[in-house]
């Protein structure tokens, strides 16, 4: 019995050894359809043993590369100049004046960082108090100022503790105008006792009110031109009429009668001896000297500049005043004024157009002198 349990297990263990070298047979692989020349091979059906893999993604085609254009920079637009408005040189005095410019700021003081409390339209009338010049002014705001009504439509604040609110009058001996809502803001004015106002609105312990008639404002004088007074009506006088003289019968008289010499037969004028052509002058010839022609001066070189008109810095140059490049506010000409009448010191800070006579001076080669003929100025 025993005998015969191992002959059956060597006999299993011989068959799983002679299993074990036996070789493996090639798989069985599916037949894959034939496909055309060109075309993309789909992707085998997922068996049992190889789980499914999502075929990769086809290379994107490179799209087909057009040569890029040269792109020129076009050259900016030369800035268009604004026209410019030529200015006067006398000063302003009480009376009507017009806006030559466009949209000019009203402010509340008479210097250039003064705040902003209104603005004036071009051909706009307003009424000039005075005019004020600034001694020391900055180098880039104007030195003339035109002290002007407060153009209507612009209005003032008071403070409510000087207002009786019950009838809307001023309970102090005087108050002032703000040209805003607080004491920091400039002065355009002032109420008195028994004046009364009229509110369009508040902001905490400020009104703000119709402006009176009396209150004031501040615009750059050069953009004003003042009006001409309007002449005096003269009432036509008419003459009494003359009575016509009475004619009178002309006489006529005959003049005398005079006796007339008789005319005398003249003399015959002795003759002219003909010139002997045989007789040689023997006079020595004059000759012709030319004169020297003097050499004429070259003509005056005219020449437009732009700038801003700004003080010299040195105290040795030849100008008092100099245009100046707006760009870096480097010199560009110094300004020379042979006119008594013109002030230059009403155009500094301002954008100017400037045409006159150009020429250099001795003492300064690099920098030439500008003889002033006409100035405008850019709005």
């Amino acid at each position: 019995m025993k005998r015969t349990f191992w002959l059956f297990c060597g006999a299993i263990l011989t068959s799983s050894l002679l299993a074990q070298q036996a070789p493996d047979a090639p798989p069985t692989q599916p037949a894959t359809p034939a496909t055309a020349p060109g075309a993309t091979p789909a992707p085998a059906a997922p068996t049992a043993e190889s789980p499914a893999v999502a075929p990769a993604p086809a290379p994107a085609a490179k799209p087909a590369t057009t040569p890029k254009k040269k792109t020129v920079k076009k050259a900016p637009a030369a800035a268009k100049k604004a026209p410019a408005v030529e200015l006067r040189t006398v000063p302003l005095v009480a009376g009507p004046a017009v806006v030559v410019a466009s949209n000019v700021n009203v402010r509340g003081q008479a210097r250039l960082r003064s705040e902003v409390v209104g603005r004036v339209t071009k051909g706009q009338e307003v009424t000039v108090l005075e005019e004020i010049v600034l001694k020391k002014s900055a180098a880039d705001e104007p030195s003339a100022w035109a002290k002007i009504l407060l153009p209507a439509g612009i209005h003032v604040w008071v403070n409510t503790h000087y207002i009786d609110p019950t009838n809307k009058t001023v309970v102090a001996t005087k108050l002032n105008l703000r040209s805003g809502p607080g004491e920091n803001y400039s002065v355009l004015g002032q109420l008195l006792k028994g004046d009364t106002i009229k509110e369009f609105g508040s902001k905490g312990d400020w009104l703000e009110i119709e402006a009176p008639t009396n209150a004031y404002a501040f615009v750059a004088a050069q953009y004003l031109q003042q009006l001409p007074a309007p002449a005096p009506a003269v009432a036509a006088v008419t003459p009494p009429a003359e009575p016509e003289p009475t004619p009178t019968p002309a006489t006529v008289t005959e003049p005398p009668m005079v006796a007339v010499a008789p005319a005398e037969t003249p003399a015959p004028e002795p003759a002219t001896p003909a010139p002997d052509t045989n007789v040689v002058s023997t006079a020595p010839a004059e000759t012709a000297m030319a004169e020297p022609k003097e050499e004429e001066p070259p003509p005056p070189r005219i020449v437009e500049r732009e700038g801003i008109v700004m003080p010299t810095v040195s105290i040795q140059a030849p100008t008092v005043y100099g245009l100046y490049n707006p760009e870096n506010r480097r010199l560009i000409e110094y300004l020379h004024n042979p006119s008594p009448h013109l002030d230059l010191s009403r155009y500094k800070g301002l954008r100017i157009v400037v045409t006159g006579e150009e020429a250099m001076d001795r003492r300064w080669k690099n920098t030439p002198v500008l003889t002033i003929q006409k100035i405008e100025v850019i709005e």
